[in-house]
């Protein structure tokens, strides 16, 4: 019974900061985000708690706007040591809308808005892959989610929702890891 009051003091402490706890059963490749049937939920906390690898910037169409990309200090880490994802790693992609204006620094200057178009998360599984769940496949599980609605995963599917998007990525784990300068960099 004296080991109660630390226990509660914990559990209180997790919830009041938001904080998301591993499943019981985690292992060295699950990752917070993903339930035991292999569902994916919204990592809410990423901007605050992961890194910013890098950014996109698409001037025209649908996918127009900034792209930024981020993941856990420990992945990047990794990549760096192995030039591969750990299992478990979550990748974020947030698009958001862009403005163009004149400022001092040149005419036609973009910059990303408030307004959040979607974001992207894969999480990196080739142990377990939830073979039974159609979002998982070629080593991750694939999601998208929008902003008026964080508890669904959109993509039903990986093969016909994502993978088209990533087939010239597939060399490189099917991540486009050339904007992401953040993996490189040693300082």
């Amino acid at each position: 019974m004296r080991y109660m009051y630390p226990l509660a003091t914990l559990l209180t402490t997790v919830v009041a900061l938001g904080l998301t706890l591993p499943p019981a059963n985690a292992d060295e490749s699950s990752s917070p985000y993903v339930d035991a049937k292999g569902n994916i939920s919204f990592p809410k906390d990423f901007r605050t708690s992961m890194v910013h690898l890098g950014s996109w910037f698409v001037p025209n169409g649908d996918a127009s706007g900034f792209h930024d990309v981020y993941t856990e200090k420990e992945s990047v880490e990794t990549y760096r040591n192995t030039g591969k994802f750990p299992e478990g790693a979550a990748l974020v992609k947030e698009l958001r809308a862009s403005h163009a204006g004149t400022y001092t620094t040149g005419a036609g200057v973009s910059y990303a808005t408030a307004e959040i178009k979607q974001w992207f998360v894969m999480i990196k599984n080739s142990k377990h892959g939830y073979s039974q769940n159609p979002i998982w496949g070629e080593g991750w599980g694939w999601a998208l989610f929008k902003p008026d609605d964080t508890t669904k995963n959109l993509a039903a599917d990986y093969k016909v929702d994502c993978l088209g998007c990533h087939v010239p990525a597939k060399d490189t784990d099917w991540v486009y890891t050339s904007a992401y300068p953040t993996l490189r960099a040693k300082n």
